[in-house]
């Protein structure tokens, strides 16, 4: 596990020497500052960022890896957060436009509101670049994720090896999936249905109660899953779509003195998430090594932004419109108690900010150095 998620990093790493250096400062708004003599001829970037609520990732890690790699080429560029507004989102897109940007990357709010931006820039010649998130019927130039059905895949894999280690015996799993408007949410249940939907079929599982949260809003899944808890007092087991949706589940089985003894899934080895690991509140959480997406769509953004015509090493269909999308995914890593040091080590959280307080005896009962 060690050995695969290091690699990642060292994958990195190499790409970051392939660039050089520039400038920019951070915020809800980040503009790089001017580029070399040597390359002004390159055009700006523009990156939109959804919000900083349903994922600490977006301003602790995306917009931080991007900064650094598009700094390390040296060109301009202009990252925003729509902060879930869609509005906001759309004036963003303009303004960028309006001030040069040729090529745009975003993280849409949904489909919708990701076509009329791709839909205009395409219309004023901006290359589209569709970050972690499909715009589906868009049309963008290129996508970089990760296997997001493989997430869901090792979420609903975490799961059963939960269940299975503490013998449940007919265990009622309940969903909190992610925002129905979001089509990575689709695929991680794809993902996860794929592996518990025939142990439901088979009657070795009890399907429970299910709910999508909308807008991946925490405070609307703590709500949620309270009221599923009252209606099904006896679920056993929560396939939470991410790290957040899982500590609004975890909070609520504390009140009723059920957490550790319900095991819950996660997503994004967020810093809460991998804390409620060690605490024994949280069976697993899905590592994306964010640097990897970052630099790899940076890498892409640069190219296009110089006037160059990048290849994608593959490419995802659109169920929508049916094309093909170039592409780059990335693989993702399911994190237990037992690995939780590899995403120490491989820089994406540091044990500062993990091992605070009553976690620094879990964290050196869990070997993190």
């Amino acid at each position: 596990m060690r050995k695969g998620i290091l690699s990642l990093t060292a994958a990195a790493a190499a790409l970051a020497l392939g660039l050089t250096a520039c400038g920019g400062d951070g915020g809800q708004s980040t503009t790089g500052a001017s580029a070399s003599s040597s390359q002004k001829a390159a055009g700006k970037i523009g990156v939109i960022l959804p919000d900083s609520k349903s994922s600490a990732r977006w301003e602790t890690a995306d917009r931080k890896y991007l900064e650094e790699a598009f700094k390390a080429a040296g060109v301009q560029y202009d990252i925003q957060n729509a902060q879930n507004d869609k509005t906001a989102f759309q004036t963003i897109a303009d303004q960028m436009m309006t001030n040069g940007a040729t090529v745009l990357m975003i993280v849409n709010l949904d489909s919708g509101t990701g076509k009329t931006v791709i839909d205009k820039a395409r219309s004023q010649g901006v290359v589209t670049i569709d970050y972690d998130r499909l715009t589906l019927g868009g049309g963008a130039a290129y996508y970089v994720s990760f296997d997001n059905t493989k997430v869901g895949q090792l979420q609903g894999e975490g799961l059963a090896k939960c269940l299975a280690d503490k013998k449940a015996d007919k265990p009622i799993v309940a969903y909190l999936n992610g925002s129905p408007t979001d089509n990575n949410a689709t695929l991680f249940k794809a993902g996860y249905d794929g592996v518990l939907k025939p142990k439901f079929d088979s009657g070795e599982y009890v399907k429970g109660p299910e709910q999508s949260v909308p807008d991946w809003d925490n405070t609307q899944a703590g709500t949620l899953f309270e009221q599923m808890l009252t209606t099904q007092p006896k679920i056993a087991g929560v396939l939470a779509a991410n790290d957040g949706l899982g500590n609004a589940a975890i909070t609520v089985l504390k009140k009723n003195k059920l957490n550790g003894k319900v095991p819950v899934t996660g997503q994004d080895a967020t810093v809460q998430g991998l804390q409620n690991i060690l605490a024994g509140d949280q069976c697993m959480t899905v590592y994306k090594a964010v640097k990897k997406e970052a630099d790899a769509a940076a890498k892409l953004a640069v190219a296009l932004a110089k006037g160059e015509k990048p290849a994608a090493s593959g490419s995802v269909k659109d169920p929508e419109s049916g094309k093909d999308v170039p592409s780059e995914l990335m693989e993702p890593v399911s994190i237990t108690f037992d690995s939780v040091k590899d995403v120490v080590a491989d820089g994406y959280v540091t044990k500062e900010e993990l091992c605070t307080g009553d976690f620094a005896a879990k964290c050196t009962e869990a070997g993190i150095q």
